[in-house]
């Protein structure tokens, strides 16, 4: 089911629909988004567009976390 549903938010991405997503799913994060907000314990800790996010983050605990997703 969860790709069915990441599937058909891929396809509203490509036809140009702006959406808020609150994912734990990172490939998905970093393929269709244009900006980034990285939170943790209810705090926003890094916010920006995605390629810069997830290429160059300028946080520690940003980078920490997405080294644990490789």
């Amino acid at each position: 089911l969860t790709g069915e549903v990441l599937g058909v938010m891929r396809q509203l991405a490509k036809e140009g629909m702006t959406m808020l997503v609150v994912t734990h799913e990172m490939g998905f994060a970093r393929n269709v988004s244009n900006k980034v907000v990285f939170m943790e314990a209810g705090h926003v800790v890094e916010a920006g567009d995605a390629q810069t996010i997830f290429g160059n983050p300028k946080e520690l605990r940003t980078k920490e976390f997405l080294e644990t997703l490789a």
